[in-house]
């Protein structure tokens, strides 16, 4: 499986938060990408593709990473 992770980090929630950043269009873009990547790379082209998203929230003590699997379909 070909995984494609976009990483997304805001500072705050005040506007949704960093998995609400990846709107529409930013989905669109990212699978146009990798669809790009299949054409020019033959040999990923023959493996399953899956979207995530990997969302960082800086914390005082640490930061956490929450990891959304198949967070959209191609």
């Amino acid at each position: 499986v070909l995984v494609v992770v976009e990483v997304r980090m805001r500072s705050s929630d005040d506007y949704g938060g960093a998995a609400a950043s990846v709107i529409p269009i930013k989905r669109a873009r990212i699978v146009r990408t990798t669809l790009q990547l299949l054409q020019a790379q033959r040999e990923l082209a023959r493996l399953p593709v899956r979207f995530d998203v990997a969302v960082v929230t800086p914390r005082p003590a640490r930061w956490e990473v929450e990891w959304i699997p198949h967070a959209f379909e191609q």
